[in-house]
């Protein structure tokens, strides 16, 4: 389902902030057009303070508005009562980060891009938890010759196991049409309480595993095998240079993000 319309989703604002005055005469040109550096050889608490004012999202009542926008949206198009909301980070199939809001109903899984600088949904993938047949957790892997790396573990979610994924999908970087997904934790899952609870891999696969479990015993799928089943096993990326998602994760450019004066 996605948000092509206007009239679908609404950009709301947040409460204007008044800006710290600044030294003009002690600002370059180039000064203003860099963000700020991270602290470096600092306290943990530094860093976590750093990610907060960097990140859109934990910027005050960003994610409660978009989960509010969002929960209002899918009940009134899907007729869905949201039951959990996570922040979290998507990897595709070319090893590229991005954020996510992946919110779980009694009846499907909903995968979320948001802008958390406009304050409002660009598109929305729905999987039926039903249709859900399999849920690993494990590190990475890559082919024996790629240069691509990543480190840490993964949660992929497949669904839809009788369709196999064809060779011009899985080498297109730009196709949606794969029958699996992969998340990992939000950057800012150690950066406070809240976050710790909304950011990590593991308490969400534990609500998705229960909620497609109790989705197959009450909807089960004719035909099927039904039962999701959960596994610990590497998860596997199949590139071989990885150049273009090098880029793009060193510099966050899945993330709504302060960079300088320019934001994406």
């Amino acid at each position: 389902m996605a948000s092509g319309q206007a009239e679908e989703f609404r950009p709301v604002e947040l409460g204007g902030q008044e800006l710290p005055k600044s030294d003009d005469s002690k600002n370059t040109a180039s000064q203003k057009e860099q963000a700020p550096a991270p602290p470096n050889n600092t306290e943990p608490h530094q860093l976590n303070d750093y990610l907060m004012r960097k990140y859109f999202v934990a910027r005050p009542g960003a994610f409660e508005q978009a989960n509010e926008d969002l929960t209002n949206q899918i009940f009134t198009k899907e007729n869905e009562t949201v039951n959990s909301a996570w922040l979290l980070a998507e990897v595709d199939h070319w090893n590229n980060e991005k954020e996510r809001l992946v919110l779980i109903t009694d009846k499907s899984l909903f995968i979320c891009k948001y802008d958390f600088i406009m304050l409002c949904c660009q598109q929305i993938q729905k999987v039926p938890l039903n249709y859900i047949d399999k849920i690993c957790l494990g590190p990475f892997t890559f082919p024996q010759r790629s240069l691509d790396k990543r480190e840490g573990e993964g949660l992929r979610v497949h669904w839809d196991k009788l369709r196999e994924a064809s060779f011009a999908n899985r080498w297109n970087p730009f196709s949606e049409a794969l029958p699996y997904t992969t998340f990992i934790d939000h950057p800012l899952k150690n950066c406070s309480e809240k976050f710790s609870v909304i950011c990590q891999i593991s308490g969400f696969s534990d609500s998705l595993v229960k909620a497609a479990q109790e989705a197959h015993k009450e909807n089960p799928v004719p035909g099927r095998a039904n039962g999701a089943i959960f596994l610990k096993q590497p998860i596997v990326v199949e590139t071989y240079v990885g150049l273009m998602s090098f880029i793009g994760n060193r510099n966050k450019l899945g993330y709504s993000l302060a960079r300088g004066s320019v934001g994406f």
